[in-house]
């Protein structure tokens, strides 16, 4: 090997050596890693669970008008409260010129129906005045009776015998038992034209009422008007969707009909949400909500859990389910209708309790300790019992006191 090899080798080696003495220098003069620690708190522990979802009216009534037509005038706004009965809007008749034709046919044909059964009845009434349709009974039973008469005279002579003063006698029964059926039988014949010619005057009555209500809306025999839409409830009108001037169809059977006002009772308020699978079997109904509305910060509101749906659904790939909270009356906010919350379901509480950092405790199978320093820097492991746990915090049940220090686990 020549002389400049070796000379390259020797420096080599020589660099080497001062980098390696460098690093075991450098090393040394590290300083060594001191843990820290915390001492358990006293403090209280809640478990909960968040549902997201929104504050409704539990009763919400969609009102409707009788007939169909233009909106003539809007008699209230958003935000006003109305009684029952309160007139909301004023209906504009569009009527269809069919349903005139057809209505003033049905008022000329009850008149006509009308006459004639005044006509019968008048006819009645004067053979019901002259005995008209009793006289044969009446002729035939004072013959009769005449009969029977002259016969018990006789018997009384002895000229007849008893049996065939009898058979007179039945006759002339007979005779005025059927005088009197045709007296019932005319009585009830007048009472029957005067009861038709009550219904013809009903019925064109009905039919002059109906014509009315399609050229009016109302009928002059009737405080109600149709074309007049009123509060079926007492509440607050959270919308009008129509303007004077807008076509309304009418509810029937057929239709839903055009919605006028949306009427709630705004003290009456529900929070309407849905929460994870992996919670539902945690909740129960009757336990305490506190709610948060993001249109109203730094406050809170307290409900109470009334309803779990026993169906989920699926949505972004996670079953949920619907869940629905009674809100607490309140008096100094006031909660509109469609405000957006949060709900935590609290599923657990513990109050005043040894607590510490759930990351601080390490888990081996069904066993959790925790590190605890005994010197300076020095730590034993010590087994604990855990109980209630928030996701921060746990409620440490046996195992430690406010006086340990326990070795803080940083997470890499």
């Amino acid at each position: 090997m020549n002389k400049g090899c070796l000379i390259a080798l020797g420096l080599f080696v020589g660099l080497l050596t001062v980098g390696l003495v460098y690093y075991f220098y450098t090393q040394n003069k590290k300083d060594p890693i001191v843990y820290e620690v915390e001492k358990p708190t006293i403090m209280d522990i809640v478990n909960k669970t968040v549902a997201t979802g929104s504050i409704k009216p539990r009763k919400e009534v969609n009102i409707k008008p009788q007939v169909s037509g233009v909106v003539e005038k809007l008699f209230v706004e958003a935000g006003e409260m109305v009684r029952k009965g309160q007139k909301v809007a004023k209906i504009k008749l569009v009527p269809s010129q069919v349903n005139i034709n057809n209505a003033q046919s049905s008022v000329e044909l009850a008149r006509i129906r009308l006459k004639n059964a005044e006509r019968e009845l008048s006819r009645q009434q004067a053979i019901f005045d002259q005995n008209l349709d009793v006289q044969e009974s009446q002729v035939s039973n004072d013959i009769a009776a005449k009969e029977e008469e002259r016969q018990r005279l006789l018997f009384e002579d002895g000229v007849i015998s008893e049996q065939e003063y009898n058979r007179f006698k039945l006759d002339q029964q007979l005779a005025k038992t059927a005088l009197e059926n045709a007296k019932i039988l005319s009585k009830n014949n007048l009472k029957q034209f005067t009861t038709d010619v009550e219904i013809r005057e009903q019925e064109l009555e009905q039919a002059i009422n109906n014509l009315a209500l399609l050229r009016e809306g109302a009928s002059k025999n009737s405080k109600q008007v149709s074309n007049l839409v009123v509060s079926t409830v007492e509440g607050m009108i959270l919308d009008i969707p129509v303007e004077e001037g807008t076509s309304v169809i009418e509810r029937n059977n057929f239709n839903e009909g055009t919605t006028i006002a949306d009427i709630a009772d705004m003290q009456n308020l529900i929070f309407e949400g849905k929460v994870d699978e992996s919670d539902v079997g945690k909740l129960k109904e009757g336990i305490p909500l506190e709610l948060t509305v993001g249109a109203i910060p730094n406050s809170s509101f307290p409900a109470t859990l009334e309803f779990i749906s026993p169906k989920g659904v699926t949505e972004e790939g996670t079953v949920k389910f619907e869940v629905r909270a009674a809100v607490a009356p309140q008096d100094d906010v006031f909660l509109r209708a469609g405000y957006s919350a949060n709900a935590d379901i609290i599923l657990g509480k513990k109050e005043d309790v040894i607590a510490i950092k759930e990351r601080d405790i390490v888990f081996q199978n069904d066993t959790a300790y925790v590190e605890v320093q005994v010197a300076d820097q020095e730590f034993e492991k010590r087994v604990i019992q855990v109980g209630l746990s928030d996701g921060v915090q746990i409620e440490v049940v046996n195992g430690l006191d406010t006086l340990s220090e326990v070795k803080v686990v940083k997470k890499m």
